[in-house]
This record gives structure tokens, C-alpha cells and sequence, in this order.
């Protein structure tokens, strides 16, 4: 799969987590068919999603429209609320915090490389390869693979690869917190549908699934969790530790 550069105009470091989101790129050619929810995406273009959450959303941005319009749309609500809270009176000491803060995001930022066309922009700044078969995989379970995305030490939540095997079942399970699913490669059903490459499952905990992977193939994804995840039977809880997810 390749990503096209696009002209994205994400430069800006999201000041409240001190996190810089790489500029979209993106395959413009896909469909998706499953989106990020509503309070993702206002999260996403309010700068205030966790950093391995910024990533996933950054990725499926980069490739939907629809998704890309709604995050356009709510930046400029966000503007127009600032420019309506301009004419408030602001205090010395928030003056001196927020130009603080923003000291610390220019200190913070992670270095822009050169764009990768395996990826979306957002995730080849923080992988060590250009391509999905260079990925120095570990496997964790027969047919089950897991690349650990390296984060800056502050951040909250794991960004992973995963690769599951073609015709391989996941065991049914919740999940301890919000999780962002993106396929990057292949396909997978479950009772919500069938995900296929540039489609997200924006899940909570309360959302239990047993995805299936197609046949035609390996499926990659990738995925932000907030907490490990929630194992229904035994035998994949006492498998869990191993695996790591």
C-alpha cells in the first residue's frame, strides 16, 4: 500500500500534550466505510488526544474526507470561540503558563523525517523502517505478531503493529479502556462489519468483539490502547501476559 503526500496544514505542535502530529499523508484512493467517532474527532482537532490516539486518528484523517471535513469544520468552530474569548481580559499569570507551555512543546517536539510512502506520515516518523516488511516482528501466538511503536516517555497509552494471520480468529474480548483500531493492511469482520485497509474501529470498554480475519490474507493494523485488554475465557487470560495486548 502507498501514501500519497498531500498539502495538509498540520505543522502546529498540539500545545496541551506537548505532542507535534506529523502532516497527513495519505493513499487518497480509499473508501473507508468506518470512521472515528464524533468525540475523537473533536478531541483530535482540539490537540487534546492522547498521543498514541493522535497518531491512529492522524493516519485515518490523512486518507478519509469525510473524517478530514469534520476535523476542517471543528478547527474552525475552535477558532471562531477564541476569537469570540479575545476580547476576555487574561490574566499575567496565565499569560506566563501558556507562553511557558508552549517552551515546552518546542523543547519537547520530535524531530520531522522525510516522508516514508509505506505509511501514513503521522506513523513513519515514529518507525525505524519504510515498509511493512521490514517490521521486526515478534511473535507472540501461532499466526499472531506484534511491533511495539516507540513513544516519547511522557506519553499516555501503547501504539502497536499488529499482524494476525490470514483465516485467524482473535478470542472475543472487551477492552479496559478506549481503543483505536486502523487496518493498514487486509481485512477482518466482526459483528460491526467488515474493516478493511484506511477503515477505524473507535472502541470503549463496553464495545466486546471476536474479530476474524479474511482469508485472502494477513491483516495489519494498527492500534492505540489506553489499558490492556479484557480476555473473556481463561485459557486467553492465561495467555495474555505472553502475548502482550
Amino acid at each position: 500500500m502507498a501514501f500519497v503526500d498531500p498539502a495538509w496544514n498540520r505543522e502546529i505542535a498540539h500545545a496541551p500534550s506537548l505532542w507535534a502530529p506529523a502532516p497527513h499523508t495519505g493513499d487518497r484512493t480509499l473508501k473507508p466505510n468506518h470512521h472515528l467517532d464524533d468525540s475523537t474527532l473533536l478531541a483530535y482537532a482540539a490537540g487534546t488526544l492522547d498521543e498514541a490516539f493522535s497518531v491512529v486518528a492522524a493516519s485515518h484523517v490523512a486518507i478519509c474526507p469525510a473524517c478530514r471535513e469534520a476535523v476542517r469544520a471543528a478547527e474552525a468552530l475552535g477558532g471562531e470561540l477564541l476569537e469570540v474569548a479575545g476580547s476576555a481580559a487574561v490574566s499575567e499569570d496565565c499569560r506566563s503558563r501558556t507562553f511557558a507551555a508552549l517552551e515546552q512543546a518546542g523543547l519537547y517536539r520530535l524531530p520531522v523525517a522525510q516522508p516514508r510512502p509505506a505509511f501514513p506520515r503521522a506513523l513513519a516518523r515514529l518507525l525505524p523502517v519504510a515498509s511493512l516488511d521490514e517490521i521486526a516482528w515478534k511473535k507472540k501466538a501461532p499466526g499472531v505478531a506484534i511491533f511495539d511503536v516507540k513513544l516519547p516517555a511522557s506519553a499516555k497509552g501503547q501504539l502497536k503493529l499488529l499482524r494476525i494471520g490470514a483465516g485467524r480468529a482473535m478470542p472475543e474480548h472487551g477492552h479496559g479502556g478506549e481503543e483505536i483500531t486502523m487496518v493498514l493492511k487486509g481485512a477482518y469482520v466482526d459483528h460491526m462489519g467488515r474493516f478493511a485497509a484506511g477503515d477505524v474501529a473507535d472502541l470503549d470498554e463496553d464495545i466486546e468483539h471476536r474479530p476474524v480475519v479474511d482469508d485472502s490474507g494477513e491483516c495489519i493494523c494498527l492500534v492505540a490502547t489506553e489499558r490492556p485488554t479484557r480476555f473473556k475465557s481463561f485459557a486467553a487470560r492465561l495467555m495474555q501476559p505472553f502475548v502482550g495486548i
